[in-house]
């Protein structure tokens, strides 16, 4: 893939690219939400309750999730499985994005910054999940790539919510 000029990318293009995510994770197409991602991409999911979480580093504590291109891979093969038990049956889900701004530019990469809530539905239980989506994205003749996604969670703990056995 050729990397294109980031200053080009608008507001809009960067909402197009996030609604799709959005959709493809709601429909449970995790084989186009993967194509997302660069071949260096990351997908980060700090602890809840720390401060700046959208700059804390996966290598110096433990993250919730901290994936790699390949491990996103995994993921995505695990999650489709019938044997994954703690998203069989699937859970419903609602993506919901605001806020969005591009924050900074390079020539090579934006940085972009939302707003999301989750609603997910699961054994007729409804949790809610609520942060801060910190994306590093890469323009490319293909579209928008995620060269890092961090979804910050605004919570003071993992529950009631429960695990994260589903993508942020």
């Amino acid at each position: 893939m050729s990397v294109v000029d980031a200053p080009l990318v608008s507001r809009a293009d960067v909402e197009d690219f996030l609604y799709r995510e959005a959709r493809l994770l709601d429909t449970r197409d995790l084989k186009g939400w993967e194509v997302l991602f660069a071949d260096d991409g990351r997908y980060l999911v700090p602890p809840v309750g720390i401060d700046s979480p959208q700059t804390a580093d996966p290598t110096t504590m433990l993250f919730l999730v901290a994936d790699d291109r390949l491990r996103v891979s995994q993921r995505v093969i695990r999650m489709l499985k019938p044997s994954a038990h703690a998203e069989y049956p699937p859970s419903r889900m609602l993506h919901l994005i605001s806020n969005v701004e591009i924050v900074e530019r390079s020539a090579v990469e934006v940085r972009v910054t939302a707003c999301f809530n989750i609603h997910r539905i699961r054994h007729q239980e409804i949790g809610t999940y609520m942060g801060r989506y910190w994306y590093r994205l890469r323009p490319t003749a293909d579209g928008l790539r995620i060269v890092e996604k961090r979804a910050c969670l605004d919570l003071d703990a993992l529950m009631p919510q429960g695990a994260l056995a589903f993508i942020l």
